[in-house]
């Protein structure tokens, strides 16, 4: 789980909130080789530190090439879909596929080299939505694979998350967190439908929007998500296991913007813990190489890693969303065709917890990823896309 679960464990660490300013790497600590080719950046010859102050770097050159509509193919909002043209073809299920070094040791720009058909699909628009402390950043190999077999991707930060800019701390509802969300939604022209995929506390998210919004939703798809029962909060689901799962507690700093006197307003992570517990299967040494093309300068091919991007990018969770309880009905929230995909090396939220979601609140069909951790989308990319698409594939008339 981002930062949500197993909330009030008395272990858990208390602060009163405290501002950091992000530190930006300076042109002196630059360390780098240069080719015949294109200049690379050396994650050899960095220190840890300087390792991470890199992949800042990274997310920062990448969100520049972004929004100047360059041709590194990333989303980070929700304002630009980028939609790819020509012949597609199905692949096959990859549900039960071993795991592959092939799934995270892979460049960005050479992530897929296979067809979709996306002719005669219901809808072809996939909507991410991000978990609690994530961001639409989270998505990229996701959404770089879905734009490439020819799908519309929108990635979305919800209020205070990733880019979008307001106090984590000042979030007093899900109605309020979820709003770009519901924008998206309801901006959609009549008879247009989207395929909603919640990580983590999105799950709780995408259910809210399930219940305002059932005749513009395709199918919502759980990926190791809090899928909720109405009237039940994301607190009230993930608190049965607190006692069981120690390193949550560890990893858990509850943050009160209001004073120790009040209730919390936010959930933080210890980033000194945050790989063990979202991303023990994610590469930790080796990751991306992105190809970032900057006007009038030359390109360079800069070594994203995972876990370093989600240490310098995560924020934290608003706490108000995750005690609030949802309320969900068969006509609207029980319309929508459900799939969750379970993660089986997950250390957030067990197995055993996944499979009690599914057993309370079952969906229309199972998918488990085997060999992935909390963060699929960074520890088996290619396994998670296939399986987007082939629930994308499944007919609107057996949902």
């Amino acid at each position: 789980m981002g930062n949500s679960w197993a909330c009030f464990a008395p272990e858990v660490k208390e602060v009163t909130l405290t501002r950091k300013t992000s530190k930006r790497l300076p042109n002196s600590s630059r360390k780098s080789r240069t080719s015949t080719s294109t200049p690379t950046m050396d994650i050899g010859m960095l220190n840890d530190d300087a390792f991470i102050q890199q992949q800042a770097l990274a997310a920062a050159l990448l969100f520049r090439q972004h929004q100047q509509n360059l041709s590194l193919p990333l989303a980070r909002s929700t304002s630009v879909v980028y939609p790819s043209p020509g012949p597609k073809r199905l692949p096959k299920s990859s549900s039960s596929r071993q795991r592959s070094s092939s799934d995270s040791l892979i460049q960005t720009y050479q992530l897929v080299k296979q067809d979709v058909k996306v002719d005669g699909l219901e809808t072809n628009h996939f909507v991410l939505v991000h978990g609690g402390g994530f961001g639409a950043w989270c998505w990229y190999k996701i959404i770089t694979l879905l734009e490439e077999g020819g799908f519309i991707v929108d990635a979305v930060d919800l209020t205070g998350s990733g880019i979008h800019c307001f106090d984590t701390n000042s979030i007093a509802s899900l109605a309020q967190y979820v709003k770009p969300l519901t924008d998206i939604l309801e901006k959609l022209e009549d008879g247009e439908k989207v395929i909603l995929v919640g990580h983590d506390f999105g799950g709780a998210c995408i259910s809210y929007a399930m219940e305002l919004f059932p005749s513009k939703i395709s199918k919502a798809i759980f990926v190791a998500a809090a899928m909720l029962r109405s009237e039940q909060s994301t607190l009230d689901m993930f608190s049965q296991q607190a006692a069981s799962n120690d390193l949550m507690r560890q990893t858990q700093i509850f943050l009160y913007a209001n004073g120790k006197d009040q209730p919390p307003t936010a959930i933080d992570l210890d980033k000194a813990l945050v790989k063990d517990l979202l991303f023990n299967q994610s590469p930790a040494k080796m990751g991306f190489k992105v190809l970032v093309s900057v006007p009038h300068e030359a390109s360079v091919v800069i070594h994203v890693q995972d876990v370093a991007l989600a240490v310098v990018s995560m924020r934290p969770t608003p706490f108000a969303p995750v005690k609030e309880k949802l309320v969900l009905s068969n006509m609207n929230y029980g319309s929508v065709g459900r799939f969750y995909v379970g993660t089986q090396e997950d250390s957030a939220i067990p197995v055993s917890l996944q499979e009690d979601m599914i057993k309370s609140n079952p969906p229309q069909q199972v998918f488990w990823l085997k060999g992935s951790d909390h963060a699929p989308f960074f520890s088996r990319p290619q396994s998670l896309y296939k399986i987007l698409v082939e629930i994308a594939q499944i007919p609107s008339e057996k949902v």
